[in-house]
């Protein structure tokens, strides 16, 4: 059973947790017994569970709930509440900060990784880092976590160099190098893909690139530097309580999302921009895709695409997502 549920955001769910009561209560109440209600941002982690719902799940004995949620900062809350059996959306940097952030004693487990979505850095003005002007603007996501990483990528391209004792919690006020006057702008994360028209370059997230065809609409002038704690730092992953660890339920799904077939559905849907790990923490490389060398735009590793169903081609779309809450990891 897949339920898409568009969750309208912090101030919504707020509201709806008040007139809830503890998890154990709610589950009692629902009377959903076996139906494993996990929250995800609709690309591709969306896509992906719907993959499995509707060729693997059954057979496994799952039964899914799906709901899609676009802000990052809802999930972990709804976990914690007991509106979710788990979640799937963000990596491990995004949830350490969220727990040192939250008032919250609920202990969160993050169970396995699954997936990477390399940040890019994409254009529609100029073909390769070296045609970038003197003085241009380049926007990042502004979301801590996202934002140290956006700058290792621009570092890597020897654009800035950033102060290393600032390590992953690096801004632009880190900046100690910056020989061509780059101006770094920080920005919501879900604006990035409609401001790109607006500024010289972006570094945009994978899912928000999927999502507006900035792989195969636009030039993709660099990807992130792939160091010996990419996956460990990056990787998106299946996250629950702690209590709820060793639920039958959740190690299915687990197990799943390292099943052969969702590897290759991964491997073939999104070409590179989104790459997929292993039961054994390990990527598993797209051919053709990956390439370092971006020189010619989206003839290398970018002809993926968005994701049927839940991607956006306009600004009408974007401004539905806002609507439902923005931001997403």
């Amino acid at each position: 059973m897949r339920t898409t549920s568009a969750v309208l955001g912090a101030a919504t769910l707020t509201l709806a947790l008040a007139a809830c009561g503890a998890p154990s209560e709610q589950a009692a109440e629902s009377g959903e017994g076996d139906v494993l209600r996990v929250g995800v941002s609709p690309v591709p982690h969306g896509d992906i569970l719907a993959f499995i719902d509707e060729n693997l799940a059954e057979e496994a004995g799952l039964d899914l709930e799906i709901q899609e949620i676009s802000d990052y900062n809802i999930p972990n809350t709804a976990l914690v509440e007991g509106e979710l059996d788990a979640n799937y959306f963000q990596h491990r940097a995004f949830l350490d900060e969220w727990v040192s952030n939250s008032p919250t004693d609920a202990e969160l487990t993050y169970l396995t990784d699954v997936h990477i979505e390399r940040l890019g850095l994409y254009s529609e003005t100029v073909e390769s880092v070296g045609d970038l002007p003197e003085g241009a603007e380049i926007a990042v996501p502004n979301d801590p976590a996202n934002l140290a990483r956006s700058l290792e990528l621009l570092e890597a391209e020897g654009l800035v160099t950033v102060d290393p004792e600032a390590g992953a919690s690096a801004t632009e006020d880190d900046i100690v190098e910056n020989p061509r006057d780059i101006t770094v702008t920080p920005l919501e994360a879900a604006q990035l893909p409609r401001s790109i028209a607006d500024v010289d370059a972006a570094v945009v997230n994978g899912n928000y690139a999927i999502e507006a065809k900035l792989p195969e609409e636009s030039n993709v002038l660099a990807w992130e530097p792939e160091g010996e704690d990419y996956v460990e730092s990056y990787a998106n992953g299946l996250v629950t309580l702690a209590e709820n660890a060793e639920d039958e339920r959740i190690q299915k799904l687990a197990d799943l999302l390292h099943d052969e077939r969702v590897l290759e559905y991964v491997q073939e849907t999104w070409q590179g921009v989104v790459l997929p790990v292993d039961a054994e923490g390990e990527v598993v490389e797209t051919d053709g895709a990956g390439s370092e060398d971006t020189d010619e735009g989206t003839d290398e590793g970018t002809d993926g695409g968005s994701a049927a169903g839940s991607g956006s081609d306009d600004d009408s779309d974007d401004d539905d997502k806002d609507d439902r809450g923005g931001s997403r990891r």
